[in-house]
């Protein structure tokens, strides 16, 4: 028998209600986006350039209520069989936020609903299951067929988290290596920064590296050889870093300069560092996912996570997989970033899988 989820998302700055319909077991689900809202805070965070915890959380407060009205305005029939919300990992005062307004909404609901059921979400697994998800609202995601899926290995990137996982099914992985110390999102958003491109830096730096020669500056390949498959970034920053107070004078290059069809200065420009940077960052991952995908006879690789946007990587990983003939599966582009979609999908994964989830604020919580 299906059930109606209300997804609740408020990890960092984009504040996302969705209703979601889900049946079927744990190894076959079936999804159905209902309704899928989402509030962004870029504009509240931009002067800063980058997120303040206290600021989202205050914007989520603001804007939860608002959007559960214009949701419910938007539904002909609100019934809900559970609600499920993220408790970690992510800022914990923006977590709380969510959490709070969800105990508040099923203390309500569940007067009229006694079986209304609370579920809190590891937003990793959110971003995990987002491959399931459909790509059009209305359509449920029935051509998908997971016995051909597994194993797998699951890359995810965003601006807090670099994972590589081994999964052997929808509830069984192992994880095989992630960052030592900065995301791969985070280096973006960085890098980005240092080439005074407004917030949020990582689509910024992949519209830019369009325009730019990937290969005109060589900067490292991060633990590209290393045997583990551990990923790091913060040398690749700092490499980045002392390019830039080196060649001052790239960041008063025209950015057109190197415009894909049109004349090449033979001064390197903005975008050919935002090439070269994304360049650098992209291979290790690549590289890296293919590797495991061969040592462990792997059927797919899955990304997923908002790095997962980029066009670039996916590209790259659509090669790979072909090259070595396994799926290649993503979600749908809006299903990348932080919503509420993945969370319900994930709150109907942890309901069959009966996983309890203490429902307080996690920042560190893992996968």
């Amino acid at each position: 028998m299906g059930m109606r989820i209300l997804g609740i998302e408020t990890s960092c700055d984009e504040t996302a209600l969705a209703l979601l319909e889900a049946s079927g077991p744990l190894a076959a689900p079936k999804f159905r986006t209902l309704k899928n809202i989402v509030s962004s805070q870029i504009a509240v965070h931009k002067p800063f350039g980058g997120v303040v915890p206290t600021l989202a959380k205050r914007e989520h407060i603001k804007n939860l209520p608002k959007i559960f009205d214009n949701l419910r305005l938007k539904t002909n029939d609100l019934k809900l069989d559970a609600i499920a919300v993220t408790v970690g990992p992510g800022l914990e005062p923006a977590l709380w936020a969510g959490i709070e307004f969800a105990r508040a909404l099923h203390a309500e609901l569940k007067v009229k609903n006694p079986d209304l059921k609370l579920i809190g979400v590891n937003h990793l697994e959110g971003h995990l299951y987002s491959f399931l998800l459909p790509k059009k609202t209305g359509i449920p995601n029935s051509e998908l067929r997971i016995s051909n899926v597994f194993p797998a290995i699951a890359l995810i990137v965003s601006g807090g988290h670099t994972i590589l996982l081994k999964m052997d099914s929808m509830t069984k992985w192992k994880k095989l290596g992630e960052t030592l110390d900065d995301a791969v999102g985070e280096a973006f958003d960085k890098v980005a920064r240092m080439l005074s491109l407004p917030y949020p830096g990582g689509p910024e730096i992949q519209r830019l590296a369009e325009k730019g020669n990937p290969d005109v500056i060589p900067f490292p390949r991060p633990m590209l050889r290393h045997k583990s498959y551990n990923f790091s970034y913060s040398g690749l920053k700092t490499s980045v870093l002392y390019y830039l107070r080196d060649n001052s004078d790239v960041l008063r290059s025209r950015n057109s300069d190197s415009a894909k069809g049109g004349r090449r200065s033979p001064r390197v420009t903005k975008a050919d560092v935002a090439a070269s940077f994304q360049a650098a960052a992209l291979e290790p991952l690549v590289a890296k996912a293919a590797r495991a995908a061969m040592e462990f006879k792997a059927r797919s690789i899955i990304l997923s996570g908002g790095v997962a946007a980029n066009r670039a990587l996916r590209k790259k990983l659509q090669v790979e997989s072909k090259k070595l003939k396994v799926n290649f599966l993503a979600p749908p582009m809006d299903f990348n970033t932080d919503n509420a979609v993945m969370i319900a999908a994930a709150g109907y994964m942890g309901h069959l899988r009966k996983k309890k989830r203490k429902l307080a604020a996690n920042g560190g919580m893992g996968i």
